[in-house]
């Protein structure tokens, strides 16, 4: 995947944006097309014409906490709250997200949330959709990345530092809706009380029966249709990046509890009607103790092909 491109005029630097917002003015826009609807998060689509269930498949990275042999220092290593601005926001052109450079970002002090109340990507933000402005203060040296060269092997398979296998998720459509979900807490698949895809996998479990301190990739695609409700919302912790196109949408970086972000897709007047999307995600499970995960989605998501996993897992 090469680097998404800019597509409209209204498109800000986000780094420059997000440091203005921080600077205490919340009126400034970083908007993907201000002319777009709400959306709405429930659709009544005639359920018949829809399955039942979506199957996505996904990379699982296992790595080791710093304070084992081997261990990375980025798991098992800082906390705090949601941190924004930690990667760039458009993805390199091997379709991996890459380090903004501002290894520490900007910390969610307050939520920005859309006309109904959803939280929102701050760079989302638009006054003129009646968004709320939330508050951003500069990241500390509490959360965030030891260094972009250690950020670049999150995603990608490095011997002796991680191990990957695939695994397959599902998502179930909401009885009358157009709807789908998949929520670690109710998913016996995955692990019990959590999302933990390779218990007694890879690299091992390391407390309580349970295997942390992974990432997980997600490569999929969509058709877009215009002002039909397509909408996309993550829950859970830790980290968590969702680019379509190759950019970044949903931006929940850091540590920190479960925390959720709303995207309307109609927000992003760039894609074009009728045509099919990628739509990748990114997420880390860094520390003890706690493992959330959970999509839901109106998009007719579907897998495409996965990254190679160099046979690191047999």
């Amino acid at each position: 995947m090469q680097q998404a491109t800019t597509h409209n005029s209204k498109r800000f630097s986000r780094a420059g944006t997000l440091a203005f917002l921080v600077g205490g003015i919340g009126a400034m826009s970083l908007a993907w097309g201000a002319n777009a609807g709400t959306g709405a998060e429930q659709s009544s689509a005639d359920g018949d014409n829809l399955p039942s269930t979506l199957q996505l498949d996904c990379v699982i990275r296992d790595f080791k906490p710093k304070n084992s042999e081997g261990g990375h220092p980025d798991f098992e290593s800082f906390s705090g709250s949601t941190t924004v601005g930690l990667v760039a926001d458009s993805l390199s052109e091997d379709g991996k997200p890459y380090s903004s450079g501002n290894l520490r970002g900007f910390k969610i002090g307050t939520e920005f949330r859309d006309s109904q109340g959803r939280n929102i990507n701050p760079a989302m933000y638009d006054q003129e959709l009646g968004d709320r402005a939330g508050s951003l203060q500069a990241g500390g040296s509490g959360n965030g990345f030891t260094s972009s060269e250690r950020f670049d092997q999150w995603y990608r398979d490095v011997p002796g530092v991680n191990l990957s296998k695939t695994v397959s998720l599902t998502l179930n459509r909401v009885q009358g809706t157009d709807r789908y979900v998949f929520d670690s807490s109710s998913d016996t698949v995955h692990g019990t009380h959590g999302f933990f895809p390779v218990n007694g996998e890879l690299y091992g479990d390391f407390r309580d029966g349970r295997n942390y301190h992974f990432t997980t990739e997600i490569n999929t695609e969509f058709t877009y249709h215009r002002e039909t409700g397509q909408t996309f919302k993550f829950t859970g912790d830790d980290d968590v990046w969702v680019f379509i196109n190759g950019q970044l949408v949903v931006d929940l970086g850091g540590l920190h509890s479960q925390k959720e972000q709303f995207l309307d897709l109609d927000r992003l007047d760039w894609l074009e009607d009728g045509r099919t999307y990628p739509l990748d995600v990114f997420h880390a499970e860094r520390r003890y103790s706690g493992s959330n995960f959970r999509i839901e989605t109106t998009l007719q998501l579907r897998s495409i092909e996965l990254p190679p996993t160099a046979a690191l897992y047999d």
